[in-house]
């Protein structure tokens, strides 16, 4: 933004003359001065500097979103940054997907437990011969899916695995 403009916010902060060619004003204008310093803090202006020049012109705009994102990431959280965010995400996803299996099994054996309430129909007589080995298989399945749930659910609840990257200041 160089000329009698505004200096742009990397200008500012490093308190230098802004030329007309300067690789940070498109990216860091001076009204929101916080985008650039928080860079800077992290990755320092002449490396910053350096990225951007490697790049090809459409692709620096996306560069600067991806780098304020991983300074943010990195002042809430030093050591992981953006990767500790998505262990905590990918952990919620399988505490998640844990929870609607389990929800998924419980409605089957709902709907299993309505079908064996049910009068069973009537049946003619080339169905008799077959009618006490499908009840016997489904009582075996039905058994087994008890005990699938009462496996499940204690185990959702109380061994799913904790991420150690799982940070509770990433939110807060």
């Amino acid at each position: 933004m160089g000329g009698g403009t505004s200096p742009c916010a990397s200008c500012k902060l490093l308190r230098r003359r802004c030329a007309k060619d300067c690789i940070f004003s498109p990216y860091f204008p001076p009204d929101d001065p916080h985008k650039f310093a928080i860079v800077h803090k992290v990755f320092g202006a002449s490396n910053v500097s350096k990225m951007l020049q490697e790049l090809p012109f459409h692709q620096r705009g996306d560069a600067v979103s991806s780098l304020v994102y991983e300074a943010n990431a990195r002042m809430r959280d030093p050591v992981y940054g953006c990767v500790g965010a998505i262990s905590f995400l990918q952990n919620q996803v399988s505490q998640l997907q844990m929870q609607l299996a389990v929800a998924q099994a419980e409605i089957l054996c709902i709907q299993m437990q309505q079908e064996q309430q049910q009068p069973p129909p009537l049946m003619t007589h080339n169905n008799d011969h077959h009618s006490g080995e499908d009840d016997k298989s489904s009582l075996v399945n039905y058994s087994s899916l008890q005990h699938y749930l009462s496996f499940a659910s204690t185990s959702s609840t109380n061994n799913v695995m904790q991420d150690p990257l799982k940070r509770e200041s990433l939110w807060t």
